[in-house]
């Protein structure tokens, strides 16, 4: 779906106080005017020192967040448009230093919103099925331990990625999922998570890519050399570079346990490339449509810290 484009001057201008905020993240969740989550009629009534719609029907009281990943935040509204115009326009990624300076909240509640607006981005990419032709291998991420080997085999974190091409050849949506292993069962389970069944799909002649024909794709394998096929898998591999171009520029250190959130923020991007302009009313969208990620749920333990 379209969404309105704006500027950084724009937006601005435009979202000066949190009712700025509140107002517009009224029209874009109840765009035909307010529906009670409950009983769905229209008709409500504002407690203004609660900022709660109640519902002149059935009496339920809705709140603008509740719902989306804002939902019991202790962030204002503000913060959180100017987290999500942040995020979606420095192509080189924000890390969570450099939010907590721009926007004026503590290291723990930079990283937290940033964790959730990944959540949210991963969110709404998982709802797309890729079709036609689609292109998939594994990739490494991180440093090999000192002395180790590189690429498969190593002690680095294992990722498949997926790219969806036009009829063109041209590259239209990507996934990509940290994995235990590369394996026959890991890679047949993604497929059909993530890939229409007609779909043809190309791969390098690694074995465990073989059970994709016995699932039932009509599979293309074909060993990598770059002299004699340079242009097997390319859009593919050049995509993995700068994926891992864009994880080690920014993200420096990044371990396993937060790689797949950082590897959605990528995706998100890159699958929204042709939306510049809209890219703060397609993230805001998703964050109302969003489950709410719990600081534990995030890293497993309570935290008194994390003030998102």
């Amino acid at each position: 779906m379209q969404q309105e484009e704006m500027t950084y001057k724009e937006f601005m201008e435009r979202f000066q106080t949190e009712q700025d905020c509140r107002t517009h993240m009224f029209n874009m969740r109840w765009p035909n005017g307010f529906e009670c989550p409950k009983c769905h009629h229209r008709e409500y009534g504002f407690i203004q020192y609660r900022n709660l719609y109640q519902c002149k029907h059935c009496g339920h009281q809705a709140s603008l967040t509740a719902g989306t990943i804002m939902h019991k935040s202790h962030t204002g509204l503000r913060e959180w448009f100017l987290a999500i115009f942040l995020i979606v326009h420095d192509k080189r990624g924000i890390s969570a230093t450099q939010l907590s300076k721009d926007i004026g909240v503590s290291y723990f509640t930079a990283w937290f919103m940033l964790h959730k607006l990944r959540d949210a981005m991963a969110q709404r990419d998982k709802k797309y099925i890729l079709g036609e032709k689609v292109e998939m291998d594994d990739a490494f991420f991180g440093a090999p331990t000192e002395g180790g080997r590189r690429g498969r085999g190593t002690d680095k974190t294992p990722v498949i990625v997926e790219l969806e091409l036009d009829e063109q050849g041209r590259p239209m949506f990507i996934k990509a999922e940290v994995v235990e292993a590369v394996n026959g069962e890991t890679i047949a389970e993604i497929a059909k998570r993530t890939i229409t069944p007609e779909a043809e799909v190309h791969t390098d002649g690694l074995s465990p890519y073989e059970k994709l024909g016995s699932e039932g794709y009509k599979h293309h394998a074909e060993v990598f050399d770059p002299k004699k096929n340079p242009d097997h898998l390319h859009w593919l591999h050049t995509i993995i570079s700068n994926m891992k171009a864009f994880i080690g520029g920014t993200y420096h250190g990044l371990d396993r346990k937060h790689l797949q959130r950082y590897l959605d923020e990528f995706c998100y991007r890159f699958n929204r490339r042709k939306f510049a302009g809209q890219l703060f009313n397609r993230l805001l969208s998703a964050c109302i449509e969003g489950l709410s990620i719990t600081y534990k749920q995030l890293v497993g333990v309570k935290s008194t810290q994390a003030g998102a």
